[in-house]
Parts: structure tokens; C-alpha cells; sequence
């Protein structure tokens, strides 16, 4: 199905996880992409994907840091150029660090909210005019559900994600008139590369009985894991599309009812 037929569409963090599977699933249903990351392996292997599939003609990758505000300015300017303009934007780029709220440093706290708030506000901001030159346009940020319900030991990311969620409402309302959707994603018990790399940062006397809450209600394809990453691409897919047309300024929950 090429619902997105011509569709262009950057994506941040497309170097791994739930970026790298999005970037995949748009391409498979006709987008033009061009994927930004920090990885220059990460992106060679999301190219490499994309070719094993047949389906890489429409792929352009692009080295970024989204933390950088000079090099967000030239890459998202690259992006635009190589796309011959933009009608979506999805932010998938983001870390997560662990750790005592009380041990937490004030260069660990600037760290994560400059990659995942700052980082988000930055490309938005470059790419809102292009965005704007179009009558209908969308941005997906990703929040998560840290947002919304307490996650031990990840104060500095539960308070990005939580301002993301903010971000994208204002958003919503500021440019709804000019025909610019804006939707943010709660991701939880997704497998990623965020997740993958999250017990190595929790505290050696983390107190595991806390995330006893945070486990999916619906089973995984794989029981022994995490949900795949294309679960959320999926959602993603739909709502850069036409499908999604009506849905702006909320947040989508993808936890498997962990949160119910």
C-alpha cells in the first residue's frame, strides 16, 4: 500500500530502534525519506536494511546531531534541499540516562534535555517554514509514557518527554489554522536502543520491585522480549498519512495497556 506515495518526510534518530524502524516502514509504503542520526554505522546499517528490502531508492542518510544547533541549521537545510521541500517531520532522536534524582548532576540533566527537548525544538524550528508552505503538514515528536506515569530513577528524561508533550500542544494550536498537525508518541516496553542500554545506567541498588508497574498487559510477538519497534512505526506510518488527517495536538500511548 503507498499511501505515502512521494510523501517526503525526515526522521531523526533513524540510526537505530524505533528511528531505523520507521524509516523502513515509510519507505515501504512509497515515502521519500531522508534519515538523520548521530551514527555513522547506525546509518550504514539502516541503508543496508533498506537495500535488503528493496526498497532504499527513496533513502538519503545524513550525519546530525541534534544538539547542535549549527549542525541542525545545515542538516535540516540538506534535508529540504534533497527532498525538494518537506510535508512530515518525526523526531525519534533521543537518549536516556538513569540514576538517583538526588546524584544527578547538572551536566547529566542539561545532557538529556539538550538531545531530547532542545534537540526536538531545534529541527522543528528549522523546518516549520518549509513545513508551512504546504496546506497540510504534520510533525510527530516522541514523548513516553514517563511523561505521564513515574518511571524510577529517570527524572531528567521524564521531564524532556514531559515538556515534548507540552511543545507539541502549543504547536497544535499555534499553526492548526495554517494546516500543520502536530502529534506526540508515548512509546513503553518498546524494544530500542534507549531500552537495550537502560539496565547498565540504573543504580547498582535500584530497587526492582518499582518497575514491577511497568509491565505490558498485552503479550509481545516475542514473549521473551520487548514489543518490536514497527509497532510504533506502524502508528507513525499512519499518521504522516491521510489516515491521520483529523488527530493533532495529543498523545498516543503504545504500551500494551501497562498503563490502564
Amino acid at each position: 500500500m503507498n499511501r505515502l506515495e512521494r510523501r517526503r518526510i525526515l526522521v531523526t534518530g533513524a540510526g537505530s530502534g524505533i528511528g531505523r524502524a520507521t524509516v523502513l516502514r515509510l519507505l515501504s509504503e512509497g515515502a521519500v525519506v531522508v534519515g538523520a542520526g548521530r551514527s555513522a554505522e547506525g546509518l550504514a546499517l539502516t541503508r543496508k536494511q533498506a537495500a535488503e528490502a528493496g526498497i532504499d531508492a527513496g533513502l538519503t542518510t545524513l550525519e546530525m546531531n541534534v544538539a547542535d544547533e549549527t549542525e541542525v541549521i545545515a542538516g535540516v537545510g540538506s534535508a529540504v534541499e534533497t527532498l525538494g521541500g518537506l510535508d512530515a517531520l518525526v523526531n525519534a532522536a533521543g537518549i536516556l540516562r538513569a540514576g538517583h534524582t538526588h546524584e544527578t548532576s547538572l551536566e547529566l540533566w542539561n545532557q538529556i534535555l539538550s538531545v531530547n527537548l532542545t534537540g526536538t525544538f531545534l529541527v522543528i524550528r528549522e523546518a516549520l517554514p518549509t513545513l508551512l508552505a504546504n496546506s497540510r503538514s504534520t510533525i510527530v515528536n516522541f514523548s513516553s509514557t514517563s511523561a505521564s506515569f513515574a518511571h524510577p530513577y529517570m527524572a531528567a528524561y521524564a521531564a524532556s518527554k514531559g515538556g515534548i508533550q507540552s511543545l507539541t500542544h502549543t504547536l497544535a494550536l499555534e499553526y492548526g489554522k495554517q494546516g500543520l498537525r502536530a502529534v506526540s508518541l508515548a512509546p513503553g516496553g518498546i524494544k530500542s536502543g534507549i531500552t537495550d542500554a537502560t539496565p547498565g545506567y540504573l543504580p547498582k541498588d535500584s530497587d526492582w520491585s518499582l518497575f514491577g508497574r511497568l509491565a505490558p498487559i498485552v503479550p509481545p510477538d516475542n514473549p521473551k522480549e520487548l514489543a518490536g519497534p514497527e509497532n510504533v512505526a506502524g502508528v507513525i506510518a499512519m499518521l504522516v498519512s491521510d489516515d491521520g488527517r483529523f488527530i493533532s495536538g495529543t498523545e498516543i500511548r503504545i504500551d500494551g495497556a501497562t498503563h490502564t
